[in-house]
């Protein structure tokens, strides 16, 4: 009976105000009915978190439950009312919730070795445990309420998102992402075909990896000079077999040189044999040849 009472109060008190005043009294609550949907940053924040590339590392301090997911992926689309309402318990049970978008973040896409959608991470203290139960609003309370996650083994540390390795994994995620928004840059605002665009990556590839070889030889051989280099002796070395070698090859060019001087002797005596004959009188062809035809005739007068 008394809020019904409050109400006919109510309703008396207002029926006896003048028409003006009930005017802007509407026409206040309409301007504050409006400015308040306007200005969605006065209502209740939410307690929904998101990770990027820059801001990750926050979740390496306190109690984390990350969900990784894709706007396209429909399991992703199922889970998102139950994850809205998971983070509205977050504040109340001292953890906080976050979600990533992988097509955004390719990064953390890389780092923490995302190979299905969505992927649920639970995190205490920068060490970090994959959730793989249920996917209820009550499970995923009780799974924290309960600390279930004290039964799952943790993530190497060796694949920690803060490892060496999964640096260098997010890097080539990056650098992943960042040739195909280039590939789509050339094919759809500068008309480049398919094809087109493969033989410009290709060659840049080809030319990148001729330069970070040769980059890579300079430090080796900076950082890890060959040892005959660094004896003191080398230099000197080197000089005496190079002075050997000289001596050497003069020599041989010696032994050449003789061997065709002797040739030479040879060659000039047997021409002195040749003159000796031709200056004789029996060695002129002449009288080789006359000799011949008298011996000729002396046979034919004998046999007759």
């Amino acid at each position: 009976m008394a809020p019904l009472l409050d109400h006919k109060i109510g309703d008396a008190m207002l029926s006896s105000l003048p028409w003006r005043s009930k005017s802007n009294l509407l026409t206040c609550s309409l301007v504050l009915l409006i400015y308040l949907t306007s200005h969605p940053s006065l209502a209740k924040p939410s307690s929904l978190k998101e990770i990027t590339d820059g801001n990750w590392e926050d979740i390496l301090a306190g109690e984390w439950m990350i969900e990784f997911f894709a706007p396209w992926c429909p399991a992703c689309q199922q889970l998102q009312p139950v994850w809205n309402e998971f983070a509205d318990w977050g504040e109340d049970m001292g953890v906080n919730i976050a979600k990533v978008d992988v097509t955004e973040q390719p990064g953390l896409s890389g780092r923490f070795i995302i190979t299905s959608l969505p992927t649920i991470y639970h995190c205490k203290d920068g060490v970090f445990r994959r959730y793989q139960g249920a996917r209820t609003k009550d499970d995923l309370l009780s799974f924290i309420d309960e600390k279930k996650w004290q039964g799952i083994e943790p993530v190497s540390s060796w694949f920690g998102p803060s490892s060496f390795m999964m640096n260098t994994m997010s890097a080539l995620f990056k650098l992943s992402m960042f040739i195909r928004r280039c590939h789509n840059y050339l094919i759809e605002h500068l008309g480049i075909p398919v094809w087109g665009s493969y033989v410009i990556f290709g060659l840049a590839t080809l030319f990148s990896g001729l330069v970070l070889g040769l980059i890579l030889v300079f430090i080796a051989d900076f950082v890890f000079p060959s040892r005959r280099y660094n004896s003191p002796n080398y230099y000197q070395k080197k000089q005496t077999m190079e002075q050997a070698r000289l001596i050497q090859q003069l020599e041989e060019e010696q032994e050449a040189d003789g061997e065709e001087d002797d040739e030479d002797d040879e060659d000039g005596e047997q021409d002195d044999v040749w003159r000796r004959r031709r200056a004789s009188p029996e060695g002129r062809p002449e009288e080789v040849l006359r000799k011949r035809v008298v011996g000729n005739r002396e046979d034919q007068d004998e046999d007759s």
